[in-house]
């Protein structure tokens, strides 16, 4: 670990500058390692109860257990139970709204027990902090109904930060999204311990309490087979089923192979999405169907309509285990029943093409308008994708910046394998954007693309985006386009703005940021105006981001120190008047961003190239013996800061590049102790980064930024901006050198 903290000088063994302080290699040893910890994870499919207890808006559970159960008693409980998974043991934020009486227990230990306050008033939030071991955790709730009500709200306490799905712990559902629940007890009559299911839910359990939801089918449901149970018997009602034919053999090698079944009805089946059975007949009968198929994994697809009201379609394949055998076509945690997923029901004739399926990025519209996805054999069990990996598949602004650095290095480097991790990243959530919308109407919250889908922020779309347009200039990416045109109607059209047009925020994610502008902003709203305007040509983007620049500097510069304040709070009416450093990072990054895109004769062109200058001059003075700038920039008692001093590297070298500053001496010394510093106390030999502040609020005291936030190691709000640092520099060393040899250096 490095000795770094508040005030410490030096650096820790290891570091990379004792290598030869080369920024390309720094580069590389960073992308590498952060490509190592966080591989590609593909969405997580669960099955998913389709009564369940649904997320709102809030990525909280609505529990109306009244509403389920209008029968209910006063004095009567429900218990609900689900589990939890926690990657690194620690303190998690929740929130709780409280409909009746209502306590929680985490891993047997109460961790909220509601009190009258909060009983009567269920339209108010309570958060609180309650500690969480590494893997799986248990939550029990307990709701009493009294006069007034029973149930409540319950889930994250950080909605953009650290929203939170939980699973079914039970057999039958085991793996599901979502909570088991019990009907209606006699609270007094449970036992003599009446809260033992909260302190240990595997324990044993009053025979009176009664799990739902059910599992499994009734024998009557399962007489009349899958179609007839997940569908009905209506004639004209048209399905699909899928599943996938697994041969192990080479796939240069060609086998007969004899798949068995039963059908009724109009059926037809396709394999590759080439037709290889049709046939019609309301009454069920034997199928043998005879296939040659190649080594290797085959879509297999079946599609049926009921005629007088009978339809079936059984396939099985009855080789040897191991040889060919019926698989899904993805793993569906919750739900053993069978190789086939199911999708309907649609009115026959208006159902998609065979050609436009097999596939799990696109919601369909079926019968009545009514959406439908993929479902499982299992009663009212469809099935969601989520992202659970802690950073592949995730959409936010601190990855997105991470991204985009990465997209540099590989650039830079010539590592493509570097940009293509990039573009399956970006790709993973494009792809399945429509889907992610789709799913967020019809569920409240989404697994997936949570902060994409629900956009009510700069942080939301802006730095995610931009590195998303930057990706698109380097591959395709499918649904890009149209989350691009989403985020641009957003920032252009939705965001709140003042009468003068400067973005800023009247609500915010807690009270306090309401009626706030913040710097951080810039960089959530111009490097992507600046690229969508690339893309479209509308030039009026442009306009706009130059804009932003003129306002934010009306509200937040600091004359006497030519740096910016961090925060104008309009309940206060002034600027916070402190330096936060990588609020000011942001500041000139976003601004070398946008100059570097600005046409010669753009009209602002000129007023943004020496407000560049003008921000230059203020920051180089504050930095330290060691080439670092600081947490508070004119606070030197305050910790050295990695995620800073990488856009200042970043914004003086690129400015120096492209003519926007002199080729002076003091500068070049700003880029080449800046990047010594970072290379001597930021980074290790294994390519951690250190020295990264946390994700911030904002003070109008200093000693927030000193004490309340500290660094944090291979933070995502640093580990971007250091790749993009090392590569502008190893650009500027290139220049440099050129430059020198051409004798045009001057002092």
């Amino acid at each position: 670990m490095s000795d770094w903290d508040a005030g410490t000088r030096g650096s820790f063994g290891g570091s990379m500058a004792d290598d030869g302080n080369d920024p390309r290699q720094i580069v590389q040893l960073v992308a590498e390692r952060y490509i190592a910890d966080q591989p590609e994870v593909p969405f997580v499919y669960r099955g998913y109860w389709k009564d369940g207890f649904r997320r709102g808006s809030d990525f909280r559970y609505l529990f109306d257990i009244e509403s389920r159960f209008p029968q209910m008693r006063e004095g009567q409980a429900v218990y609900v139970w689900a589990k939890l998974w926690n990657a690194e043991a620690g303190m998690r934020p929740f929130s709780i709204s409280c409909f009746g009486p209502a306590v929680l227990y985490i891993n047997g230990e109460e961790a909220f027990k509601s009190n009258i306050e909060q009983e009567v008033f269920p339209e108010r939030r309570y958060w609180f902090r309650h500690g969480l071991r590494e893997g799986w955790n248990q939550l029990v709730l307990r709701f009493i109904k009294t006069g007034t009500g029973c149930g409540g709200h319950f889930g994250t306490g950080s909605v953009k930060g650290m929203p939170f799905h939980t699973v079914i712990p039970a057999e039958g559902r085991e793996g599901q999204e979502g909570w088991l629940f019990t009907e209606p007890v006699d609270y007094a009559g449970i036992g003599s311990q009446p809260d033992a299911l909260l302190l240990n839910p595997f324990g044993s359990q009053p025979a009176s309490l009664k799990w739902l939801p059910r599992a499994d089918w009734t024998e009557e449901e399962l007489a009349g087979g899958s179609l007839v149970r997940l569908f009905g018997r209506q004639d004209g009602r048209a399905a699909y089923g899928w599943t996938r034919l697994a041969a192990d053999w080479d796939a240069s090698e060609e086998r007969m192979v004899l798949l068995h079944g039963r059908i009724a009805g109009q059926v037809s089946i396709f394999m590759g999405g080439l037709p290889v059975h049709q046939s019609a007949g309301s009454e069920p009968r034997s199928l043998v169907l005879e296939l040659a198929v190649r080594g290797g994994t085959h879509d297999l697809l079946i599609r049926a309509v009921c005629a007088e009201g009978k339809w079936e379609a059984e396939l099985a394949a009855p080789q040897a285990a191991g040889e060919c055998r019926l698989v899904r076509p993805v793993e569906v945690c919750g739900s053993d029943l069978g190789p086939w997923l199911f999708l309907g029901p649609f009115t026959a004739g208006e159902e998609p093409e065979p050609e436009a399926l097999c596939r799990l990025d696109i919601p369909y519209e079926g019968r009545g308008g009514c959406w439908v996805y993929w479902q499982v054999d299992q009663p009212d069990t469809v099935i969601r994708p989520y992202a659970e990996a802690t950073h592949y598949g995730r959409w936010n602004y601190p990855l997105g910046v991470t991204l985009y650095g990465l997209l540099a290095a590989g650039e830079e480097l010539g590592r493509p394998d570097f940009s293509a991790y990039v573009l399956r990243h970006i790709g993973a959530c494009t792809r399945m954007d429509r889907y992610a919308c789709r799913d967020r109407e019809v569920y409240g919250a989404p697994g997936i693309n949570h902060q994409l889908v629900a956009i009510d922020s700069l942080d939301d779309c802006g730095s995610f985006g931009a590195a998303m347009l930057a990706a698109m200039e380097r591959g395709e990416l499918t649904g890009a386009r149209a989350a691009a045109d989403r985020i641009a109607g957003y920032i252009s059209r939705r965001q709140d703005r003042l009468p003068d047009g400067a973005l800023y925020r009247v609500r915010g994610s807690t009270d306090f940021m309401q009626h706030t502008l913040w710097c951080d902003d810039l960089y959530m709203s111009v490097p992507f105006l600046t690229r969508y305007a690339g893309l479209t040509g509308d030039s009026s983007l442009l306009d706009d981001a130059a804009k932003q620049f003129r306002l934010y500097r009306r509200y937040l510069f600091m004359p006497d120190k030519r740096i910016m304040s961090h925060v104008y709070d309009f309940k206060f009416g002034k600027a916070t008047g402190v330096p936060w450093g990588r609020g000011n990072g942001w500041v000139l990054f976003s601004l070398a961003e946008l100059l570097a895109a600005m046409p010669a004769e753009h009209q602002d062109r000129s007023w943004l190239a020496d407000f560049f200058r003008e921000l230059c001059e203020g920051y180089l003075p504050l930095q330290d013996e060691d080439g670092m700038w600081h947490q508070v920039l004119d606070d030197p008692s305050s910790y050295a800061e990695t995620s800073c001093t990488s856009m200042f590297v970043y914004g003086i070298a690129k400015g120096m590049r492209l003519g926007w500053l002199t080729a002076e001496e003091r500068y070049r010394l700003a880029v080449r102790r800046g990047w010594h510093g970072i290379s001597a106390r930021a980074v290790d030999d294994k390519g951690n980064v250190y020295g990264v502040c946390r994700g911030s609020g904002y003070s109008f005291s200093p000693l927030y930024y000193k004490e309340d936030l500290p660094w944090l190691l291979n933070d995502t709000h640093g580990i971007g901006i250091l790749m993009l640092a090392g590569v502008e520099t190893a650009r500027f060393n290139r220049w440099f050198s050129l430059r020198e040899r051409e004798g045009a250096i001057h002092e």
